[in-house]
């Protein structure tokens, strides 16, 4: 059950370090050296137990959608040097996280069911059920907290409050609609179904640019295809691939990530089928076989992975 917690490394020309909810991240100069941890967050609070793999699923996931929506808008991701670390511009983050929403799932889902009919000023029909594809996919953004609770937000409260101009916002809602496109492209060719996601933005001078991961399970949620039409009028729940089912587990044992609440302690067969999960989600996504690097020696062979390629960049060999 060894998995990466956390890293504490000091490169050459590094100038800032700060550690989020499940990345690791170093700035040297213009680049951020990036380090996916096994931790795992929900409810924005990260569990007691990291989850082994998770970090190099999550990585060589966000790196292989990265390289496949290059066309659609530029990104952060310049090399992978390692299955847990991405090199990549630093941005000037936007603090709004994009979500689009093809199905009614998850928070939305729980929303509705709370009877509300707008989500972050987009009204929605009556009469729908969980799991029921929408009219057409919505944006549902949400304020980016440095800690705590992300808060849904409208389109209107963004421009009102000047967190972004118009354009800039006009510009990342474009980009989100035609990611979640290729996204939903991408999915129905491996059988699944591209429920919703998220994106964050970042600025690079004057450029709008795609940061973070994308259509990772932490980012995103998936329904299975096959089955998906019966599931449904069946009113049965969907099979999906996605983080939900975590999230499920804890709600299951009392805990939303509210206050007073205590987090449950995750068994270790638990944290072995999340870890079997992530996996699977990788392989089904990808059409390659995971491999599982022994852990021993993992953090040794990250260090060495990113020393090798800031020395590629130094000499100049480092390019996108």
């Amino acid at each position: 059950m060894n998995a990466i917690l956390k890293t504490q490394f000091h490169f050459l020309g590094q100038t800032a370090f700060y550690r989020g909810k499940v990345r690791d991240v170093y700035t040297i100069g213009d680049y951020l050296v990036i380090v996916a941890t096994d931790r795992i967050s929900a409810f924005d609070c990260i569990l007691p137990k990291p989850i082994p793999y998770k970090g190099a699923v999550l990585n060589q996931l966000a790196a292989y959608f990265l390289e496949a929506t290059r066309d659609i808008c530029p990104n952060w991701l310049i090399t992978t040097p390692h299955p847990n670390v991405s090199i990549g511009y630093r941005c000037e983050p936007i603090r709004i996280e994009m979500v689009i929403r093809g199905y009614l799932a998850g928070h939305a889902a729980r929303q509705y069911a709370a009877g509300h009919r707008v989500l972050c000023g987009v009204p929605l029909p009556e009469g729908l059920r969980e799991g029921d594809p929408l009219p057409q996919p919505i944006i549902t953004p949400t304020t980016k907290a440095a800690a705590g609770h992300d808060e849904d937000i409208s389109r209107e409260e963004i421009l009102d409050r000047g967190l972004v101009s118009p354009e800039v916002y006009a510009q990342m809602e474009a980009y989100t609609r035609a990611l979640f496109q290729r996204g939903s492209e991408m999915a129905a060719q491996r059988g699944l179904i591209l429920v919703d996601t998220k994106y964050e933005f970042g600025k690079r001078g004057d450029q709008v640019m795609l940061i973070d991961e994308v259509h990772t399970p932490d980012s995103s949620r998936y329904f299975y295809a096959e089955g998906y039409a019966e599931r449904q009028a069946r009113g049965e729940r969907q099979q999906q691939l996605s983080k939900e089912f975590v999230r499920e587990w804890l709600m299951a044992q009392g805990f939303q990530g509210k206050a007073g609440q205590q987090m449950p302690e995750m068994p270790d067969s638990f944290v072995r089928e999340v870890s079997e999960r992530y996996i699977q989600l990788y392989e089904r996504m990808t059409g390659c076989v995971f491999v599982r690097h022994p852990i021993e020696g993992l953090l040794e062979d990250i260090e060495r992975s990113i020393v090798e390629a800031l020395r590629l960049k130094n000499s100049g060999a480092f390019t996108c």
